[in-house]
């Protein structure tokens, strides 16, 4: 499976994104999906995941009632729509495959990070 992260910009605080994971494979709709996120210098840490059928979803503390993860398995896409936007939400952010969980180790398959910042 390759996952690719799209969606990211520069955005006001209070402002809204959608991040979008494109995955090519046909078993991606098999995998659990989580999105993360990584500030300059901290660790990687869990923002979402949902379960491969979308019918089982987890949400940090930091983001939820802000962020709604989702997915589209006829598209082979996973959505992280991002509303009140804040500055401490700056981050790259990256989507994973092949778990469903919240540690980062939990994962098998990696994209590449698309940088969100929020300004002030």
């Amino acid at each position: 499976v390759q996952l690719q992260a799209s969606g990211g910009g520069l955005v006001q605080a209070g402002g809204s994104l959608r991040l979008s994971c494109a995955a090519s494979g046909r078993t991606f709709s098999r995998f659990g999906v989580g999105w993360f996120r990584q500030a300059p210098g901290k660790e990687r840490d869990f923002v979402a995941a949902i379960s491969w059928s979308g019918g089982s979803i987890l949400y940090a503390d930091s983001v939820k009632g802000r962020f709604t993860i989702s997915r589209d398995n006829a598209k082979n896409t996973v959505y992280l729509q991002m509303n009140s936007l804040k500055p401490e939400d700056t981050a790259v952010y990256y989507c994973a495959a092949g778990g469903y969980s919240r540690p980062v180790g939990s994962y098998d398959y990696w994209g590449q990070g698309t940088l969100v910042t929020v300004s002030s």
